[in-house]
C-alpha cells in the first residue's frame, strides 16, 4: 500500500469516527433500541428501518457514491481521486450528520410517509457511509456506462420494491407532492 492510500485510509477512519462520535453526542442511538443488530431489515414502515446495518435506503448511498464520484470527476484534472475520495466522504458524512437532526427528522415526518422515523441509528449511519464508499468505488472501476446502469437499476429497484428512492426522498423532502405521497402510500 502506498504512502498517499495509507494516509487516506486513517483519514477516512477519523473522519467516520468522528461522524459517528457527532451523532452520538446528538443523541442518535449506538444501535437498534431493539437492542439486536441485523445485517438487513426490509421493513420500512417500522420502528427499525434505518436501525439496522442495511436496510432498502442502502441502495440510495450507494448511488451517493456513483453520483459523488461523476461529479468529481469534474475535477480530475486538478484533484486526484484520492482526495475526490475524501470530499466525497465529508459530504456523505456531513449528510449523515444532518439527515439526524432533529429538524430533518421532523421535516421527513411532516412530509413523507415515514411517520414511524425517529433517525438513524449510529451503525446504519455508518453503513450508510460504507455504502457511498462501497459506491464511490464501482464507480471508480466500472466503465461509465456500466456505472450509469447501476445507478438507474438501484433506483428503478427500490421504487418497484417500496416506493422510494433517492430521487423521491429528495423531492418530498424539499418539495412534497401530495401525489407522490398517495402513491407511496397505496393509495
Amino acid at each position: 500500500m502506498s504512502r498517499s492510500n495509507i494516509r487516506i485510509t486513517i483519514l477516512t477512519l477519523v473522519i467516520v469516527a468522528a461522524t459517528a462520535a457527532t451523532l452520538l453526542a446528538m443523541g442518535r442511538v449506538p444501535i437498534c433500541k431493539c437492542g439486536t443488530v441485523k445485517l438487513w431489515h426490509g421493513v420500512v414502515a417500522s420502528s427499525e428501518n434505518s436501525q439496522h446495518l442495511t436496510d432498502w435506503y442502502t441502495f440510495s448511498h450507494i448511488i451517493h457514491g456513483l453520483v459523488f464520484f461523476a461529479v468529481l470527476s469534474l475535477l480530475r484534472s486538478k484533484l486526484t481521486v484520492g482526495v475526490r475520495f475524501l470530499i466525497a466522504l465529508v459530504i456523505e458524512c456531513g449528510w449523515e450528520i444532518t439527515e439526524n437532526t432533529n429538524a430533518i427528522i421532523e421535516r421527513y415526518r411532516a412530509v413523507t410517509i415515514s411517520l414511524d422515523y425517529y433517525g438513524d441509528s449510529v451503525i446504519n449511519s455508518t453503513a450508510d457511509i460504507a455504502a457511498m464508499i462501497l459506491g464511490f468505488w464501482l464507480a471508480a472501476k466500472l466503465p461509465v456506462r456500466y456505472s450509469v446502469a447501476l445507478a438507474i437499476a438501484l433506483e428503478l429497484f427500490s421504487m418497484w420494491m417500496i416506493r422510494d428512492g433517492l430521487v423521491l426522498n429528495v423531492l418530498m423532502l424539499l418539495w412534497p407532492l401530495d401525489a407522490v405521497r398517495e402513491w407511496q402510500a397505496g393509495i
